[in-house]
């Protein structure tokens, strides 16, 4: 092979890795509420929502067995802006895998929960997107819960 093909492969196969400007945007809008969510500010997360956003989260009921919870975005908001801020919570994402089809996105984000510095929980959050007007937004989240299963990286 000559040193054109070889380059010519080389260039194409790191295209195949690279994040889309789209992707990289979907990535941001979820950075972006996440950085509101963990200052606990309620005006810097709803730029990153849609206003018929739905939050669902899977856990287990009382006899063990999975279901679904609809929680209410001012809940949701509620809930958050509530915690006193001498507790800590975070929520670590470990990697992110975005799907983009026109207006439409996907990302799927492993994490682990921590509070005041202990480990909670971890699961898995299923975020939908729209492109509305060149600004992604989220339009559902569901997410799961687990303290099984979770490999924590303290």
């Amino acid at each position: 092979m000559n040193k054109t093909i070889i380059i010519v492969i080389f260039l194409f196969g790191l295209n195949g890795f690279s994040q889309s400007k789209s992707e990289l945007e979907v990535k941001q809008t979820i950075l972006s509420f996440f950085d509101g969510f963990h200052k606990q500010d309620s005006l810097a997360i709803k730029p990153h929502v849609s206003e018929s956003v739905i939050l669902q989260t899977i856990g287990n009921n009382a006899e063990g067995m999975p279901s679904v919870k609809t929680v209410g975005f001012g809940n949701f908001l509620k809930s958050i802006t509530s915690i006193p801020k001498n507790q800590k919570f975070e929520e670590k994402l470990l990697g992110f895998n975005i799907q983009v089809d026109g207006p439409m996105a996907h990302a799927w984000t492993p994490y682990e929960f921590w509070f005041d510095g202990k480990f909670s929980h971890c699961g898995v959050n299923s975020f939908q997107l729209f492109n509305e007007n060149g600004k992604w937004k989220i339009v559902y989240l569901i997410d799961t819960r687990r303290k099984i299963g979770c490999e924590t990286n303290d």
